[in-house]
């Protein structure tokens, strides 16, 4: 059975800020792995450990963020999907809640978030939302 990594880590981040969670656990990718790094330095979430849980098999650990028992992470939309994927020009990149939020931008030079995709004049796949 296929599961879209990127909708499987939105999932598990989602539903663990919802009950309060330290950390969640993830899928391992590159891709996820990108996301999350993204995550990390926009203050979202805390930090992210790789985990090994066998041979050659390996697991994310991400450690939730919240301040005064609130989320730092209102909410995550994935945009493009495996069905439809969403592309945007480097002029139109769209804001999210007039700058409060971040766009993932997958770009030719890697993922990046919406405000550097517009310093680099640069244009991609409108990965996801994250407000």
């Amino acid at each position: 059975m296929y599961m879209d990594p990127i909708s499987d880590l939105f999932l598990r981040i989602k539903n663990g800020t919802k009950i309060k969670k330290s950390h969640v656990i993830v899928r391992t990718s590159k891709l996820t792995l990108n996301i999350l790094e993204i995550l990390k330095n926009e203050g979202y979430i805390i930090n992210y450990k790789i985990e090994s849980i066998g041979k050659n098999k390996t697991q994310t650990v991400v450690y939730l963020k919240y301040k005064n028992n609130i989320s730092s992470i209102s909410g995550l939309k994935q945009i493009s999907k495996p069905g439809l994927r969403i592309y945007s020009e480097a002029k139109k990149i769209p804001k999210v809640l007039n700058g409060l939020g971040i766009a993932i931008i997958s770009t030719n030079m890697g993922l990046m978030t919406d405000k550097n995709a517009k310093i680099n004049n640069v244009g991609g796949e409108v990965i996801a939302y994250v407000w």
